[in-house]
This record gives structure tokens, C-alpha cells and sequence, in this order.
């Protein structure tokens, strides 16, 4: 379990630290110049990764609490909104007009539906560390960026695209979750 708590330790103080702290990260790309200080966060984001994987593979998931909605479609919906969310970030797309951060919302929708289906040690760390974290990054984020400026809005065949693409994603996140990440997307 060490290895996957540093791991979203790492992943979370690494990108809290431009949020929470814009002078030293100013400071520290100005002493090493930005592109060793991206590369240094790139590395940082690198091995928090790997010390999820490995952390995850090695903790021996102790059951905390009975999960609410085993079972349930909700956990589903809440992972729909998250997968959307997160292809929203991506795509130029009129949803960016009434979510100032689809990506930050996708981890925190992804974190809390995982939740409410696992209530295992290791399922705890993971969703709920990540899912804690992006609501840190939001409000720092937001202290540190000032009001919001929502950008333009743009035609609707591209928000019907950035659906269809999410709903592929999502389709293809629950046919392949088994083999990529060892548990069943739908119970049995």
C-alpha cells in the first residue's frame, strides 16, 4: 500500500505545486530554465504513475466498507459524466462554456462513481485520493487563475462529435476494463 499512497502523494503535490505555489514554480523555471522544469514535472508525473501501477498490483485490498451502490446504474452514470467530461477538455465544444474544468471534473466524477462501487483499501487510496486531489486543484487553480473567462461558443455539429467520441471511449473503457485493468467493468 506505500507504494501506491506515494504514488498519489507524488501525483497530487506535483500538480498542486504550480497551482498552490505560481511564484516558486516561477522561480524554479527561472533558476533552470522551463524546459528542464517541464521536463523534471514530466519525470515526477512519470514515476507517480508508476508507483500507482506497481503500488496497486502490490496492495492486498482489505474491505473498509460495504459499498452503497454495487450494482447500481448510478456508479455507470457518474462514469458516463466523467468520460465526457474528460473528452470535453479535449475537443472544442460548447460544455467548456459551463465547466471551467472538464478534466479536474472528469478525475472527481471518476474518482466518487469508483467509490461507490469498491469499498476496498486500495480502491480508497486510489479514487479517493484523485478524486480529493482534483477538487484541491480546482480551487487552487481557480484562487490562482483569477475570474473565469468562458470561451466563445462554436457550432453544435462539434458537440455532437465530442459526444459521439466520448460515447465511444466509454463503450470501449467497459468492453476492455477487465483486460486492461484486471476487474470487471459490470458485475456479475
Amino acid at each position: 500500500m506505500t507504494l501506491l499512497i506515494a504514488g498519489v502523494v507524488l501525483w497530487s503535490i506535483s500538480h498542486l505545486f504550480p497551482a498552490a505555489a505560481p511564484g516558486a514554480r516561477a522561480n524554479l523555471a527561472d533558476r533552470f530554465g522551463e524546459g528542464p522544469y517541464k521536463g523534471l514535472f514530466a519525470l515526477d508525473i512519470i514515476l507517480a504513475l508508476v508507483l500507482i501501477v506497481l503500488g496497486w498490483k502490490a496492495a492486498t485490498p482489505t474491505p473498509i466498507y460495504t459499498p452503497p451502490l454495487y450494482g447500481s446504474p448510478v456508479p455507470s452514470i457518474f462514469l458516463v459524466i466523467a468520460v465526457l467530461l474528460f473528452v470535453t477538455s479535449k475537443a472544442p465544444n460548447n460544455l467548456k462554456r459551463y465547466i471551467r474544468h472538464p478534466q479536474l471534473s472528469a478525475v472527481l466524477f471518476w474518482g466518487i462513481g469508483h467509490l461507490l462501487t469498491n469499498g476496498d483499501s486500495r480502491s480508497l487510496v486510489l479514487f479517493g485520493g484523485l478524486a480529493l486531489w482534483a477538487a484541491v486543484q480546482i480551487v487552487f487553480t481557480n484562487k490562482r487563475d483569477g475570474q473565469w473567462k468562458k470561451p466563445n461558443s462554436v457550432p453544435l455539429p462539434k458537440d455532437i462529435i465530442t459526444i459521439a467520441v466520448a460515447v465511444a471511449v466509454f463503450a470501449g473503457l467497459l468492453y476492455f476494463h477487465e483486460s486492461l485493468f484486471g476487474v470487471a467493468a459490470i458485475p456479475a
